[in-house]
């Protein structure tokens, strides 16, 4: 994909494409693209830096202290979006934006305007401007889906193409307005679209501005094929989520000439699509495909712990919930409040409170009476509001009884040890429990020891009945305990759900079937996250209405490897 093609026709119309996300680490190359990109903006146009921890204050605006302490009235101060209005914005580190910025900064792309009702002030703020996102993340990260979804052009790392000139830009911004298109080609544009799975219609909107840039870059005042083609490849290729179904072969027709009166059809129009090719008329088709198998989005990782299967927002240290608290973690605003419990005064915020209504006060007093130069109420006080990320215990339960095969309880020692790795890199604690026979063991309480809970895995034996119950009631007990040190447990259960040893150690499968789901029903009013890898040769209905009552998600796995099984089990961790 040219990320000089897409900067160029970004610089067109910023406001009207929403923005650009590069996906780029800092270096020279990204600073000469960024230098280039801010060279082709009009004469005077506002461009500014945003930082991914920008307060909430200087984003939108609000109080200017100073001005306000000065004169005793409430002076507004400007925020960076009404600075950056008809400009562009560029936000470093964009994978790490909070999720209140990202909402305000998606309130904007979308009405071009603000409303701020902050600290007794009223205003609606005109902010029209273009987001160029930096993505410094990992593979494993991105920005906000919400985000990305108004930003037109997502590009990699910038090329050694050289993006357009200055006059060639100026002159394609004179001409946009006058390009047309015509309805056929926007049909194409959204079969395209519908085609690959992409349900956005801002998608369909972008590609139909892109379509007209790239005519108006081009000297054209007509939208041609090729323009169609440039804008599928800039705009669609990256938000693709399927593959296109492949036409139904009809040898008949590909033996038969056309009729006389019709022009001849293209090859890829009538040959059937081999088992590894998908043939679509479009030229940029293999860079739709190749996206689609690169981008698929693997972010079900977060989704035991986060409870929230469609937010994908940034992870800002840790990888376990938040929760508010008053002594320590990162800010979160500030709310009235008292001072006790250990909370902390939000000073600044105090003083906006208290400022506008020095003269008021100061009116009220006895004539003559002396005066402090603030003076303060209990109403004033505001308090800062904190956030910590809980750290996450990973509690793996393994059936090692006999109704598991050798080599099932090979994989799933596999899986284990592939994912002890994932805990370690994100600082996460691990801990193993096993069940067999007619007790269930803590093979390992939690530990950041890679080694031993390694080495404990490898002396794991299997065979003897399955006491399920035991096991789930254990970890039902470790996961209790970890929350109430203020961690977050996440339990991963490798069984095949065939109970048939009771709570108390007795053989009876009736009554051990029946102590399992009570245990489980039990586990499940604990909210505790949950998942259920099923082990066994095929899907039991079992261990589906194991997982049903444990509350868990429930994955079979029939003929699962290691790495297969731990891809899986990685998607249901946070990250």
């Amino acid at each position: 994909m040219s990320a000089a093609l897409a900067a160029s026709l970004f610089a067109v119309d910023p406001v009207r494409f929403g923005g650009l996300r590069l996906r780029a680490r800092v270096g020279p190359a990204r600073e000469l693209f960024l230098s280039d990109l801010a060279a082709l903006l009009p004469e005077g146009t506002p461009l500014r830096r945003m930082p991914a921890s920008i307060s909430e204050d200087r984003l939108l605006g609000g109080l200017d202290l100073g001005a306000t302490l000065a004169t005793g009235q409430p002076v507004a101060m400007r925020g960076l979006l009404g600075e950056c209005d008809g400009g562009v914005i560029v936000a470093s580190m964009a994978e790490r934006i909070s999720a209140h910025t990202i909402a305000h900064l998606c309130t904007a792309l979308d009405t071009g305007s603000l409303q701020m009702e902050r600290e007794g002030m009223h205003a609606i703020i005109s902010a029209r401007f273009g987001l160029v996102a930096l993505d410094e993340g990992e593979e494993d990260e991105g920005l906000a889906p919400a985000l990305l979804d108004r930003l037109a052009f997502h590009v990699g790392e910038p090329d050694v193409e050289p993006l357009a000139s200055k006059s060639e830009i100026h002159q394609a911004r004179d001409l946009m307005a006058r390009v047309a298109i015509d309805p056929a080609q926007i049909d194409e544009l959204v079969s395209v679209a519908a085609a690959f799975g992409i349900a956005s219609p801002r998608a369909c909107l972008f590609a139909l501005h892109a379509a007209r840039a790239c005519a108006a870059l081009n000297g054209r005042k007509q939208v041609s094929a090729e323009d169609l083609q440039e804008a599928a490849r800039l705009v669609l290729a990256p938000r693709a989520t399927q593959l296109p179904a492949p036409p139904e072969e009809q040898q008949q027709e590909q033996e038969q000439e056309p009729p006389a009166d019709q022009p001849e059809e293209r090859a890829s129009d009538t040959q059937p699509d081999d088992d590894n090719e998908i043939n679509i008329p479009e030229p940029g088709a293999e860079s739709m495909v190749e996206a689609v198998r690169t981008a698929l989005p693997a972010d079900l990782l977060r989704k035991l712990v986060s409870g929230d299967p469609a937010k994908r927002g940034p992870q800002n240290g840790g990888s376990g919930l938040e929760r508010r608290t008053l002594r320590r973690g990162r800010p979160a605003g500030s709310r009235a409040g008292e001072l006790s419990g250990g909370a902390r005064l939000a000073l600044l915020d105090t003083l906006r409170a208290a400022a506008p209504k020095q003269i008021l006060r100061k009116k009220l007093l006895p004539h003559g009476a002396a005066h402090p130069p603030l003076l303060l109420r209990k109403e004033d006080l505001r308090i800062k509001r904190l956030i910590e990320r809980t750290r996450v215990a990973t509690i793996f339960v393994v059936d090692a009884s006999g109704s598991q095969a050798l080599h099932r309880l090979g994989e799933a020692k596999g899986a284990v040890q592939l994912l002890l790795a994932e805990c370690y890199v994100r600082r996460d604690e691990a801990a193993l429990i096993s069940f067999r026979g007619k007790e269930a063991r803590l093979l390992l309480p939690p530990t950041r020891s890679l080694a031993r809970v390694r080495r404990e895995l490898a002396q794991l034996p299997g065979g003897g009945g399955t006491p399920l119950a035991l096991g789930i009631s254990m970890a039902a007990n470790m996961a209790e305990t970890i929350r109430r040190k203020g961690d977050t447990p996440v339990l991963v259960f490798f069984t095949d759900g065939q109970a048939n040893v009771t709570a108390s150690g007795v053989g009876d499968r009736a009554q051990a079937e029946t102590d399992a789901i009570q245990a489980a029903r039990q586990l499940r009013a604990s909210g505790t996250r949950c998942l259920l890898i099923d082990t066994s040769p095929r899907p039991q209905p079992r261990a589906r209405k194991l997982a049903d009552d444990l509350g868990a998600r429930y994955l079979p796995l029939p003929a699962a490897q290691a790495q297969k099984l731990s891809a899986a089990v990685k998607a249901e961790l946070p990250r």
